[in-house]
């Protein structure tokens, strides 16, 4: 027996071998003898293997892709860029500059001390410069701007966006409605457009073109935020445009557009208390300030109607009191001494009640409303004296451009 087992260990041992260094090197063999096996795992084969792949990193978007349309220009979607194009070149810089004298030292009066320093008159005197903006409204080279940009100036210098820069002559001011108008003589100026600011709505684009500050032409933009806006103090005659785009100093006399580029306003004031803006700035009317630029251009002045009288309100209370039919009134506190008012039998104490038939709210917008009316005409006032109503006709007089003392009330 052993004989014969002899010559088969050695096979086998190889055979052994054999399937070890199979198994070590091929292990594929046995899983697709299990593959063949097992309906299961021989449908797996058929999805292919996942492989690793570069995923794109996540990115996160709106909703609404809004970016795959591209926006159109125009009025209140993207862009004012066209409203500033046509209506940056007519606005200008103005520099004004003029001659001071130099507080001097009581000492250096005197003959002793003028022997070692002198008595220079140059050497008292120094130069003040002050920077605004102006409009350019007429083919003609005048130029309106703010009557304190340019007052008490001995020259004015105007610089243009295509950098031109020219002296300008002063054609006339009213320091009532802090309105000047210059006129430079250059061929071929920009001209803004003029807009009826009667238009004007609130909640309308605004854009305030400039020189703040110095830094050179600014645009700014916000809203109408008001319109209408008097009893603030700054001028006498106040009807004022409220905006929110931001008005700084240097951007007096400078433009106020809308969304089209028309002019509907010339910047003026801000309310600020710090000196900087604080989203609430004025603007004079384009139709306001049309018309001044007329008067002066024409007549040397602005012709206003004028009664010679000052008035004050009357509270509901006090109407309520004094049995008036009227919820409000003025009151006149004062009667200038040949007149209009005066000759007409108005008198200190009256209370106007209306004019022309209009009902007097106030007694800002009253004297606004008298300042329009043509000096010569006739004013039909309804008054009020000693609990009984009356009427009177006043003819219309030229407001004076010089104050005019009132009468004062009898003690």
């Amino acid at each position: 027996m052993r004989r014969f087992l002899v010559p088969l260990i050695w096979p086998v041992v190889c055979g052994v071998l054999l399937a070890m260094v199979l198994l070590d090197h091929m292990p594929q063999i046995i899983d697709s003898g299990e593959h063949l096996a097992s309906p299961a795992r021989q449908e797996q084969v058929v999805s292919p293997p996942s492989m690793p792949v570069s995923t794109p990193p996540v990115q996160r978007t709106p909703p609404v892709t809004r970016e795959a349309t591209p926006l159109q220009r125009g009025p209140g979607t993207a862009s004012y860029a066209d409203a500033v194009q046509r209506a940056a070149p007519a606005v200008v810089n103005v520099y004004s500059s003029r001659l001071v004298e130099r507080d001097q030292h009581p000492l250096m009066s005197d003959p002793f001390f003028e022997q070692f320093f002198g008595n220079s008159q140059s050497g008292r005197r120094r130069m003040l410069s002050s920077l605004g903006s102006g409009v350019i409204v007429s083919d003609e080279g005048y130029i309106l701007t703010n009557n304190h940009v340019i007052s008490g100036a001995d020259e004015v210098q105007v610089a243009l966006r295509d950098g031109r820069e020219t002296l300008a002559t002063v054609i006339g001011t009213d320091p009532e409605t802090d309105l000047a108008v210059l006129k430079i003589d250059l061929e071929k100026l920009p001209v803004i457009d003029l807009a009826d600011a009667t238009n004007t709505r609130v909640g309308d684009i605004a854009l305030a073109i400039g020189n703040p500050f110095g830094v050179g032409q600014t645009v700014t933009m916000g809203i109408i935020s008001a319109t209408g806006r008097n009893h603030l103090g700054l001028n006498a005659y106040e009807d004022f445009i409220q905006t929110d785009a931001a008005i700084n100093p240097g951007n007096s006399g400078g433009a106020l557009v809308n969304a089209e580029g028309a002019l509907v306003g010339i910047n003026t004031a801000i309310f600020s208390r710090t000196g900087g803006s604080q989203g609430i700035g004025f603007a004079i009317p384009t139709n306001l300030a049309h018309g001044i630029l007329n008067d002066l251009v024409t007549r040397g002045r602005v012709v206003r109607g004028w009664l010679g009288i000052e008035a004050r309100e009357v509270s509901s209370s006090l109407a309520a009191s004094l049995d008036i039919n009227a919820p409000r009134g003025v009151v006149v506190s004062d009667v200038v001494e040949g007149g209009p008012a005066a000759q007409a039998g108005i008198r200190v104490g009256d209370l106007i009640l209306s004019m022309a038939g209009k009902p007097l709210l106030d007694a800002q917008t009253a004297m606004v409303d008298i300042a329009e009316i043509e000096p010569g005409k006739q004013l039909p006032v309804e008054l009020y004296r000693s609990g009984k109503r009356f009427k009177v006709n006043v003819s219309v007089g030229e407001r004076p451009s010089r104050p005019v003392t009132p009468v004062q009330p009898d003690s």
